[in-house]
């Protein structure tokens, strides 16, 4: 069972210790986003979108949609073709804006070399904090994802579902502002899905801003405060849920994805995973 700690950063604070200008800008602004590969492939077409600060905000579509370029582009992780991106006012390839940003990847991207304690402690180093404080965040991480017996294992003899632990637990470890979950519960048990959602949702109660993306749809459904569908590289609908049903004239917003996008993933959520 995961513990929960009281969130004890915030954006605002960040962004202070920073000098930011006064005012609440959003979690997430994209304007006039492009991406077109070499070969000609448009990753994204321009689009818009923001996301207000703490916000629950789902991103669905089938796969190759563009959801994990939208997110790599927020990352710094790929080069644009047109368009801006802001993270709580910085400009998103700046330091400010990437410390403001915590990701879970949807890839199990862990060093296979380092133990859950080292992967934590190492991570930190990333985001400027120093050596005593990652290692009393990578500690508390570690108790909140209960993954104290695990704490000296290396990452290959970790199961699947202590991966997706550490995963979050790493994203979360520099105290972000933004958290983007990318497929986070892709493969793990209901009984870790429930404990994962368990802190999240806590997390969200606590200020955090936090972006989905995911193919369970009740879970979506049931988590997502506003949902944004995407398709071919452009958003086609946003709303809250009941908006969507409504719109779209859907008992679920299994009904809306068909509408839609035009195809359901395989996967679908259990509700008794969201309880």
């Amino acid at each position: 069972m995961l513990t929960v700690p009281a969130v004890t950063a915030s954006p605002q604070n960040l962004a202070d210790e920073s000098g930011a200008a006064s005012g609440a800008p959003s979690a997430l602004s994209i304007r006039g986003l492009e991406k077109r590969y070499d070969d000609g492939t448009q990753g994204l077409r321009p689009l818009d979108l923001e996301v207000p600060e703490g916000e629950f905000f789902g991103l669905l579509g089938p796969n190759g949609a563009g959801k994990t370029t939208l997110i790599n582009a927020v990352c710094n992780l790929v080069r644009v073709t047109a368009g801006e991106i802001s993270v709580f006012g910085y400009p998103s390839d700046g330091l400010q804006a990437r410390r403001l940003i915590g990701v879970a990847e949807q890839d199990t991207n862990l060093d296979r070399y380092l133990t859950v304690s080292e992967a934590l402690v190492y991570h930190g180093g990333y985001f400027g904090m120093t050596r005593a404080h990652a290692r009393r965040r990578a500690a508390e991480m570690i108790d909140v994802f209960d993954l104290r017996g695990k704490a000296e294992v290396r990452a290959p003899k970790l199961s699947g579902g202590m991966r997706r632990r550490l995963l979050l637990a790493r994203a979360l470890l520099h105290e972000p502002g933004l958290v983007i979950l990318d497929e986070p519960t892709a493969g793990v048990d209901i009984e870790i899905r429930q404990d994962l959602w368990r802190y999240i949702r806590r997390l969200h109660r606590e200020g955090t801003t936090i972006l989905l993306t995911t193919h369970y749809l009740e879970e979506a459904e049931s988590l997502c405060e506003d949902i944004a569908l995407i398709t071919g590289g452009e958003i086609v609908a946003r709303d809250t849920p009941d908006g969507l049903k409504a719109r779209y004239g859907a008992a679920s917003l299994e009904g809306v994805y068909m509408k839609a996008v035009g195809r359901v993933p395989v996967e679908t959520g259990e509700h008794e995973a969201l309880r």
